[in-house]
């Protein structure tokens, strides 16, 4: 049951009419354009994802500006709408780079108060024209101090990036890298737009495949500093809370999905004359991965009301909702490839590719155990925090 909070009116935790709809149409856009076979197919493509689809998901329904003010040319709405579009996009496995894009790269920017960095930037993410990510974010929250991995300095003409970040969600393909680099006043935020000669991009090997990452170095990259240095903190952690709230919707549509193509599954495949879905056993274990969606779907509504109105609150409820919801997506995707027998166990079956978005989602920014720490120390309970 979640805490009663006075700047979250209980109406933002159900489901409008409006985002009903969207969900309706877009569910209906990805059983049509984007099913299993489809993200197989695009995955063996250069940029691992269908570049016209994206294009017709920015265009005909608007999803990239759903979050976007009206005057950075988006549509004005809130991240609960846009809260609908993602898990939509987790229940298909979607494999475009939604999640860097709309909810960690145009948060950040947003969050970070520069008009002139948002009307660069804003109106292309919300017309499908540009995609980008963030890097170095991690850093922000690291506890072992050390050296840092992107470092900013003045140069003859501007700024110019050197070092590397890894792992970042679509670093090899993104237009537009929003990096947080340490200056000598400071860590700042930096928009650079890569280019071959000063960046280098690697693909990394990932578990999972429809969520791309790469190893960037930055080798003198021109780069514009973005916000206050002052500002520069509390944006970051705004942008990774978003992201979390981000995350924990898309696990919500996976673990959808995968309790559904069971529940089906299992209702259609028969033992000793009866279908397996009768028998006690499975009843009992589909019940477990039902009632922990639940828990999910809740913890991850709230974590989207906070972020729509900019709640003191999301950082506990972003955290809450990651442990929630990669525990619930780490669950239902077991029981998709157990319940389904061997056939679950092939690759030709989609259940092993939710399982690997599973078990990497479950790590993306953070573990469910550094998450714990967190919330012990954001309501006081964490004896380091007190100290």
């Amino acid at each position: 049951m979640h805490p009663r909070h006075p700047e979250i009116d209980p109406q933002l935790l159900s489901e409008t009419d409006e985002q009903r709809q969207l969900r309706t149409v877009l569910r209906d856009f990805y059983t049509e354009a984007s099913g299993p076979e489809d993200v197989r197919k695009h995955l063996a493509t250069p940029r691992g994802y269908d570049e016209v689809l994206w294009t017709r998901l920015a265009g005909e329904i608007g999803v990239h500006g759903l979050a976007v003010p009206e005057e950075y040319g988006g549509s004005g709405y809130t991240f609960a709408e846009l809260a609908v579009a993602l898990e939509e996009s987790g229940r298909a496995l979607y494999c475009a780079p939604l999640l860097p894009t709309v909810a960690l790269a145009a948060h950040a920017l947003l969050h970070s108060g520069d008009r002139d960095a948002c009307e660069r930037y804003l109106p292309r993410i919300a017309d499908g024209t540009l995609t980008a990510t963030v890097a170095g974010f991690d850093a922000g929250e690291s506890e072992e101090p050390g050296d840092p991995a992107v470092t900013a300095e003045q140069g003859g003409s501007g700024w110019v990036l050197r070092g590397q970040a890894d792992f970042v969600l679509d670093g090899a393909g993104a237009d537009l890298i929003l990096v947080r680099a340490q200056t000598p006043a400071g860590a700042r935020l930096f928009a650079c737009e890569p280019t071959p000669d000063t960046c280098l991009r690697t693909a990394r090997r990932v578990l999972d495949e429809t969520r791309r990452q790469a190893l960037v170095e930055f080798r003198g990259a021109p780069a514009t500093a973005v916000g206050t240095a002052e500002a520069t903190g509390d944006t970051v952690s705004a942008t990774l809370d978003t992201g979390r709230a981000a995350l924990a919707a898309e696990q919500v549509g996976g673990s959808g999905h995968a309790l559904d193509a069971t529940v089906e599954f299992t209702a259609q495949r028969h033992q000793f004359g009866r279908p397996i879905g009768s028998f006690q056993a499975v009843k009992h274990r589909l019940a477990d991965v039902l009632v922990a969606l639940e828990a999910a779907r809740s913890a991850s509504a709230y974590a989207s009301a906070c972020a729509a109105v900019g709640s003191p609150q999301l950082p506990v409820a972003a955290s809450a909702a990651a442990v929630v919801c990669s525990e619930t997506f780490r669950l239902a995707t077991a029981e998709y490839v157990q319940l389904h027998g061997g056939i679950g166990f092939t690759w030709e079956h989609p259940a092993h590719l939710y399982v690997r978005r599973a078990r990497s989602s479950e790590v993306l920014f953070g573990t469910a155990d550094r998450h714990r720490t967190r919330l012990a120390e954001l309501i006081g309970l964490s004896t380091r925090s007190a100290a």
